[in-house]
């Protein structure tokens, strides 16, 4: 039986624990759990997924018992109840309609060709499907902030990060969330390479000041996904660039992918000048517990359940991006499919050991950052590990330890043991650095060029 009583300790909960998250954190993880039926005795809420649940006992654990009513091993009493999500049937939706639209679409193509370039959304890529972790928390939280606020927070929105760590998600995430709560704004999402292709057939049927009206005079969010292709493109870059200035100064939102940070790109000054205008946010390799919630959440759409051990031995042994644990899942899914057996470790060690000794070959340590950064800085290795304090070798080891936290997918502890320094030193260096980087163009080459090292080397 549900009672005011048992509402207003969960309310109490809830606000306690808003005073400990951030709001993407709660909005995300906690605000959709649902009081079903409470008692002195118990509680049964329900979660929309197993994710949630393991979300909620992990963190809050204690806050729970404090609130909520106990077992006589002081667990909290909760039983939770998964709720029933509705299968969407995408066949029929998407191919059925298609003969009928096709008419409109070609009037429409008519007058404004360039529709026919638009990118469409991928359904799947929701900020509520995106798994949220230390390495991608902040790039989340600035993609939310742009979507509720278009045009008026970070402007541009530069994301980049390595292929598959989610960087598309996030850019449709954005352009479904401003066209579920900004119907009157027009969201354009584009690949880079689209955008080339459009240029070059306005070019070719000499409707290029069509083209400029369309972007300049009827989009509100532009989101450029793989910006890195217009790159030894300088005629497509100044035509990108003009349109870029005119939307910004319209305060028309625009969000950028890429591979790499604007000042790695291969563009004008001009250019990377108006990209560094905004935000420029990166998405980290996702660490081991976000990696195995990432795989867990692909398996549950694929209808299949993954034990714990086997989640932890894929996720720990695949770690370059989520495109590999996806298809790892597909993998399985597929064979387990066929032969109607049993997930076991043996099982995914087998039919995932190709992917596994991949990753493995490709696998970054401490010690070649540490070799890396030796041979940029003209330090010896022996004193980056050491305790010598002079700048010529605090700022290198400092550059090491930045390098470590951003390539290397360990949790501060290990970073510091692999440095025999503590978690709290490599947080002061990481953050010294990222200081220091914006005003000195000398430190910022000299990473770059380890950077580049690293790369040839892996």
């Amino acid at each position: 039986m549900l009672t005011c009583e048992a509402v207003d300790v969960w309310s109490q909960f809830l606000e306690y624990v808003k005073t400990k998250c951030s709001l993407t954190a709660y909005n995300n993880w906690l605000s959709p759990i649902i009081v079903l039926e409470a008692g002195e005795e118990k509680v049964q809420l329900q979660v929309p997924n197993i994710f949630v649940k393991e979300y909620l006992l992990s963190n809050y654990k204690k806050e729970l018992c404090a609130f909520l009513p106990t077992t006589i091993n002081g667990e909290p009493s909760i039983e939770f109840v998964i709720a029933k999500q509705e299968k969407k049937i995408l066949s029929p939706a998407i191919h059925i309609p298609k003969p009928l639209a096709m008419p409109t679409q070609m009037e429409n193509t008519s007058e404004d060709p360039f529709v026919s370039f638009e990118s469409k959304l991928n359904e799947q890529y929701l900020f509520s499907t995106f798994i949220e972790g230390p390495a991608n928390q902040f790039v989340k939280s600035a993609a939310v902030g742009v979507a509720a606020r278009p045009g008026q927070s970070y402007n541009p929105l530069f994301i980049h990060g390595g292929v598959g760590l989610g960087k598309t998600h996030l850019l449709h995430s954005i352009g479904h969330y401003v066209k579920e709560n900004n119907k009157r704004l027009r969201v354009q999402c584009i690949t880079t390479e689209a955008f080339i292709n459009q240029l070059v057939d306005s070019l070719r049927n000499k409707s290029i000041d069509r083209m400029k009206r369309f972007y300049r005079m009827n989009v509100d969010v532009l989101l450029v996904d793989d910006i890195q292709f217009l790159q030894n493109r300088p005629n497509f870059e100044e035509e990108f660039c003009n349109t870029f200035e005119t939307l910004i100064n319209q305060k028309k939102q625009i969000v950028i992918t890429c591979d790499k940070p604007p000042s790695q790109l291969k563009l004008s000054e001009r250019m990377v000048a108006r990209m560094e205008w905004g935000l420029v946010a990166s998405v980290g390799m996702p660490d081991l517990e976000t990696r195995v919630a990432i795989l867990q959440h692909k398996a549950e759409q694929k209808g299949l359940e993954i034990p714990s051990n086997v989640a932890f031995l894929i996720a720990e042994h695949i770690h370059n991006n989520v495109r590999q644990l996806e298809g790892a899942i597909n993998r399985l899914s597929a064979y387990l499919r066929l032969l109607n057996q049993s997930i076991t470790e043996d099982l995914a060690e087998k039919l995932l050991r190709d992917m596994f000794q991949l990753v493995v070959r490709e696998k970054l340590t401490v010690e070649n950052i540490l070799k890396s950064v030796s041979a940029v800085f003209q330090v010896r290795v022996t004193d980056l590990k050491g305790d010598g304090r002079t700048k010529d070798i605090a700022i290198p080891r400092q550059v090491a330890m930045f390098l470590a936290k951003e390539l290397i997918n360990e949790s501060l502890v290990m970073i510091g043991n692999s440095f025999g320094k503590t978690h709290s030193t490599i947080l002061h260096a990481v953050k010294n650095i990222e200081k220091k980087i914006i005003e000195d163009e000398t430190l910022r080459r000299q990473i770059d060029m380890v950077r580049r090292n690293l790369e040839t080397q892996h």
